[in-house]
């Protein structure tokens, strides 16, 4: 019988999703999770590798059993996660048809990765904080359009893969600002007016005291979690923004692919080159053309569709 599992991961202390000689893997320890619930070993295939670092909101994996699940569904769910470290979490266990598989069944993966502008200590383990000046995300943005579409993107590929084709389809690409929750909670970090103190109030009654936050203008662009589109959108009244996403999907990746291109735009953005650029890279240029590969601790891997 075939299952499937839905996982998120946060990949701070792994090699990535795939088993390695020497370091912990998210499939090692799905692995041997499953072997002390299943009482025997079992192998588990996941939608695909992640580089050492890199967080997976949204990831699937199946694995084989010759019989049915030892607890019910929601049991074994809740004893897998009792056993898996605390940087991996499985939402659900299902049945799954017999010919799924969590890598070749999938007809498109979604990444995303995040940067802030300025120092944010509530964001340092999961987003670049990028301290280029005057980064021109529409500049990008107009960049991103030209990685649309199927293209050879080997220019964009770490060397040494494996992989027999260098051919990906990107169906979006595209930069947005948002606003991180601790903000839209908490203010954090948005600056009163120029000029203007907040106002305190003072009563006998303790309870009544309290300080008025000023009304001046914020520097959130947005709020709430980013919404999905895919469409590139204009950020000219968005140059305040301390806070972008890139997202990118396409059919397949190849290795450090999207750290690639995010470090390749990054170079547009600071007017290194023109957006053009990034055709001309994928027409004719190589690994050393492209821009260096930014740190893969804000990247995730955010959506796997079958």
């Amino acid at each position: 019988m075939r299952y499937i599992l839905s996982l998120s991961y946060d990949g701070s202390a792994f090699c990535g999703w795939q088993i390695q000689p020497s370091s912990p893997s998210v499939q090692q320890c799905m692995e041997e999770a499953l072997a002390k619930l299943c009482g025997g070993p079992v192998a588990v295939t996941g939608a695909g590798r992640t580089d050492t670092g890199v967080h997976a909101s949204a990831y699937f994996a199946h694995f084989d059993l010759t019989g049915n699940l030892p607890f019910e569904a929601s049991d074994f769910c809740y004893k897998l996660n009792a056993i898996l470290p605390r940087g991996i979490v499985v939402h659900t266990v299902l049945p799954a048809p017999a010919d799924f598989h969590a890598r070749f069944s999938a007809t498109q993966r979604s990444y995303t990765y995040f940067i802030h502008r300025k120092k944010d200590p509530f964001l340092a383990a999961y987003s670049w904080q990028c301290g280029y000046p005057g980064l021109d995300f529409d500049a990008m943005n107009e960049a991103c359009q030209y990685l649309l579409g199927k293209h050879d993107f080997s220019c964009f590929e770490k060397t040494g893969g494996d992989n027999k084709t260098s051919l990906c389809t990107i169906t979006e690409a595209f930069w947005k600002p948002y606003t991180p929750t601790h903000l839209s909670l908490m203010d954090f970090g948005v600056p009163p007016e120029e000029g203007i103190v907040p106002e305190t109030v003072v009563s006998d009654d303790p309870s009544q005291s309290r300080l008025t936050p000023s009304s001046g203008p914020s520097l959130l662009c947005g709020r709430g979690w980013p919404q999905v589109s895919g469409t590139i959108p204009s950020s000219s009244d968005q140059s305040p923004c301390d806070y972008w996403y890139f997202r990118v999907s396409a059919d397949r990746f190849l290795r450090n692919m999207v750290r690639a291109i995010v470090g390749t735009l990054i170079e547009v953005g600071r007017g290194k080159h023109d957006p053009v650029w990034v055709k001309e890279l994928i027409e004719s240029g190589t690994r050393g053309d492209a821009g260096e590969s930014v740190p893969g601790h804000a990247l995730f891997l955010s959506r796997v569709s079958y």
